[in-house]
């Protein structure tokens, strides 16, 4: 919710967007989830954050108890929505031989695009959309 004002008005800030990426608060509930789950259960974290955010993310992802198996990120060159970069990415996760059961995302747009794809899916609200 912090790089929010980035987004607002007739002009979006997407690189501000990106560059603050690594200040974001955790979603404490997501965090609890995870843990809570079967160890054996593979945790990917997929992401349309683009690939040039990565030591933010990362730095990010040691600074809190994030449960973690495989990240996910939009290559620099992909320009296409958050929800047709997950879709894409998530088919080709079931054809290399994952079978995911369950989503969770902080975008209604993605979470319905799971839905369509037979993945249940949970919405965490972020602030960071409205």
């Amino acid at each position: 919710s912090t790089r929010q004002p980035f987004l607002a008005g007739p002009l979006q800030y997407w690189e501000k967007v990106f560059a603050a990426c690594g200040e974001d608060a955790p979603i404490v509930e997501a965090l609890e989830m995870a843990r809570l789950l079967d160890p054996s259960i593979v945790v990917i974290l997929l992401t349309a954050r683009p690939i040039r955010v990565r030591t933010q993310t990362m730095d990010w992802l040691g600074r809190h108890p994030v449960r973690w198996d495989l990240l996910v990120m939009r290559d620099e060159d992909d320009w296409t929505s958050s929800h047709t970069f997950k879709r894409t990415e998530l088919r080709d996760l079931q054809r290399r031989g994952f079978d995911i059961q369950l989503a969770v995302d902080d975008d209604p747009r993605n979470v319905e695009m799971y839905r369509r794809a037979d993945v249940p899916a949970l919405y965490f609200h972020s602030g960071y959309y409205d």
